[in-house]
């Protein structure tokens, strides 16, 4: 008996089978092309285990309609990879995989496994970000994720503009909002080079701690969070978490009271397997519902 987990993320796709403890047995990636090309290799690996598969969680790009009595339940959306546009994600599984399918974002996946094996577990409350190719929040709030009409874009949330940047932003929607301005792809167009050719003590990463602090600042005291993880490839700079803590320290200027920053503003401790986790617990989440009804 195993559970499937897919993160699927608008760079590459991680695929992973697990057992119930949630330790992963066997996990593959591959590039996100096409539907047609990346769909066949999702459904060969999980096609090895068809006998023992019990379930598959399922995180992925967006947006995607995450409302069960929708007609496009299951679809990634409005996404800017043309590709992917109105495609049914679920659907394609089902044909091939007559298993139960939890279905959320890909960054609400990674929140999930920090939740329940990372720095969120024995929290009420606990936010996610990925800070990378783009930049996306998830939320959960006693055991639940924080959605509406449909799950929060919390990457787009605006920010001040640092007074030493004059670079536009690269968000096509709202340009110079949090993902326009400290994503990945932000930050090669800004300077011409990615974060990771960049050296710590080079002046920008005070620009960049800066919208990230600002994005912890909003989410503070919007959520009152018990932990905020910042993960994704630009945090993977060892240097850049601490400028963040001293940053967000400034800004919040003892309003509220929060936690120890060492244990309020950090990074993954699951790292890379975050995602993978989370959705092999929701995988097995949503065999235990089906259960319990």
């Amino acid at each position: 008996m195993v559970y499937g987990s897919i993160e699927a993320g608008g760079t590459k796709f991680v695929c992973a089978v697990g057992e119930e403890n949630l330790s992963i047995v066997k996990r593959v990636s591959f590039p996100t092309t096409t539907p047609e090309e990346t769909m066949k290799q999702v459904i060969d690996f999980f096609s090895t285990y068809q006998a023992d598969l019990v379930s598959i969680g399922v995180g992925s790009f967006g947006p995607i309609d995450i409302h069960k009595a929708s007609p496009t339940y299951g679809y990634i959306t409005s996404t800017p990879k043309l590709a992917w546009q109105n495609f049914d994600f679920v659907g394609t599984l089902k044909r091939t995989f007559d298993r139960p399918i939890a279905w959320t974002t890909d960054v609400n996946t990674a929140c999930y496994g920090e939740y329940v094996s990372g720095h969120g577990k024995g929290l009420s409350s606990v936010v996610y970000y990925t800070v990378g190719t783009g930049i996306g929040g998830g939320a959960i709030q006693n055991g639940q994720f924080i959605e509406g009409f449909s799950h929060p874009e919390m990457g787009h949330m605006l920010i001040k503009r640092h007074p030493e940047d004059s670079f536009s932003g690269t968000c096509p929607f709202h340009q110079d909002c949090l993902e326009g301005m400290a994503a990945g792809p932000a930050i090669e167009k800004r300077l011409g080079r990615k974060g990771q050719e960049l050296p710590a003590g080079d002046r920008f990463w005070e620009i960049e701690a800066s919208y990230i602090a600002q994005c912890a600042f909003n989410t503070t005291l919007m959520l009152s969070p018990e932990t905020i993880i910042f993960g994704g490839g630009v945090m993977k700079q060892e240097h850049l978490k601490k400028k963040v803590q001293e940053e967000f320290i400034k800004l919040i200027n003892g309003y509220v009271d929060i936690p120890p920053i060492e244990e309020y503003i950090v990074t993954p401790k699951l790292a890379d397997d975050a995602g993978t986790i989370g959705g092999l617990a929701l995988a097995k989440d949503v065999v235990d519902t089906a259960l319990e009804n």
